[in-house]
């Protein structure tokens, strides 16, 4: 019972903080709150069990300057046991994780977040804004700005801020681990609340933050592989990801000697907000919805929106259950594959992912009465499965082989519906 109660966990005891300057409090709605917070993981830092000896009622107060992101560290505790090998030193494995000359002294920090406040700006080139309404009970403004930097290495003083906010990654993002900065290569995209005060001034707040990879691609491009992708708890399930999904993704389209976009192990979460907004982005693009499923997709004009229309459009081509495939465009079923690959490096689309999106629209597109397409659509669907897990297939019998394909495609179909759901 002794160990227990002298034992905490690193997740509960670590708390943080996004501090503000007064006046950037004065104009915030009574439910925003970016203070006193936990981190997701502590392994990284504290260990597999995320446990800390030798405290009682620990708090670990882990607090930023909401803009520049300068830190602030202090350690409180009611109790603890007397200093022998067994007690953990808490700021003394936290602190190699941070970089030196971190505040330790409440009164000189806060002194800090109000002399920064005025003073930070976000380092590199805007390329991404958009606004969300503001809380209606915090100031006059009807909307808050959000604005999305490219950055790298190159510009003066990024390395610097890139130290401070890469601990993000360790404490939300599973199995996440420091980057090697000295490695060329590395594209950052950050995202801040740019928020008015009273007196009209802006000042810039951090939200998350993304860090890009490149890869050389033959002949003579590069393949960007997205490595890390955080948005901060204060500031998540309020669409700002998929914002700086787009940002990243518009990006790359605009950059000729990027060939295309991929993913590095993408956490599930992550891997439903891309599909999300990829498979918005395809609805939204009429000459490919016009060419995949024929001129007749555009007729209807109807719903609220881009992705409505688009769905709608899908839902007045004309099916019948004989299997017709009059008014089928390229994408069939089947697709045909040379259009596929065309639009698939045009929208730089890395290619699984191209194909799972292709298989949804035709999922969309498909009557199930339509007994030719739906035959075709799963064919086109386990053809794929089968190429994609080809190792471990080839090795089963064929009735065997078969019934996992057919279970897969199942999975998948189902999936699929998910994902349809969201959108």
């Amino acid at each position: 019972m002794a160990n227990i109660s002298w034992t905490v966990d690193s997740n509960e005891a670590l708390v943080l903080s996004l501090v503000r300057a007064q006046e950037d409090k004065q104009v915030l709605g009574k439910n925003e709150s970016f203070e006193g917070f936990h981190p997701t993981f502590t392994y990284p830092i504290y260990g597999e069990d995320e446990k800390l000896y030798g405290y009682q009622d620990l708090v670990i107060d882990f607090r930023f300057a909401s803009g520049s992101l300068a830190q602030f560290l202090s350690v409180r505790y009611a109790e603890k046991l007397p200093a022998s090998s067994t007690v953990d030193d808490v700021e003394g494995i936290f602190s190699p994780f941070i970089p030196p000359g971190y505040e330790t002294e409440e009164e000189a920090f806060l002194a800090r977040v109000e002399n920064d406040a005025s003073s930070f700006q976000p380092i590199g080139k805007c390329i991404h804004s958009y606004t969300r309404p503001a809380p209606s009970s915090s100031s006059e403004e009807s909307n808050v700005e959000y604005e999305v930097y490219h950055a790298t290495f190159e510009d003066s003083g990024f390395r610097e801020y890139h130290r401070r906010m890469q601990i993000f990654i360790l404490l939300y993002i599973e199995a996440g681990s420091y980057i090697n900065e000295e490695e060329d290569g590395w594209d950052f995209v950050v995202l801040f609340e740019k928020r008015k005060r009273k007196d009209g001034t802006a000042t810039y707040h951090f939200v998350g933050y993304s860090s890009l990879y490149n890869f050389y691609c033959f002949p003579e491009k590069v393949r960007l592989r997205l490595s890390q992708f955080v948005i901060l708890p204060p500031y998540q399930r309020q669409g700002h990801g998929s914002e700086l999904y787009t940002a990243i993704y518009n990006f790359v389209l605009s950059q000729a000697g990027v060939s295309e976009l991929t993913v590095e192990d993408p956490a599930e979460a992550f891997e439903d907000l891309r599909d999300r907004n990829d498979l918005r982005m395809l609805l939204a693009n009429e000459q490919l919805m016009n060419e995949g499923f024929g001129t007749q997709s555009a007729t209807a004009s109807h719903g609220g929106g881009r992705v409505q229309k688009a769905r709608s459009r899908l839902r007045a081509v004309p099916q019948s259950a004989s299997g017709s495939t009059k008014s089928r465009g390229k994408m069939g079923p089947p697709v045909d594959r040379a259009w596929s690959e065309k639009w698939r490096k045009d929208l730089k689309i890395a290619g699984r992912q191209f194909h799972r999106l292709v298989e949804i629209l035709i999922m969309l597109h498909l009557d199930p009465t339509d007994i030719q397409g739906m035959r075709a659509f799963r064919l086109h669907v386990k053809e794929r499965l089968y190429r994609f897990n080809f190792e471990i297939l080839a090795q089963m019998e064929k009735e065997e082989r078969l019934q996992k394909l057919e279970e897969t495609f199942q999975n998948v179909q189902e999936d699929y519906k998910r994902l349809l759901a969201m959108i």
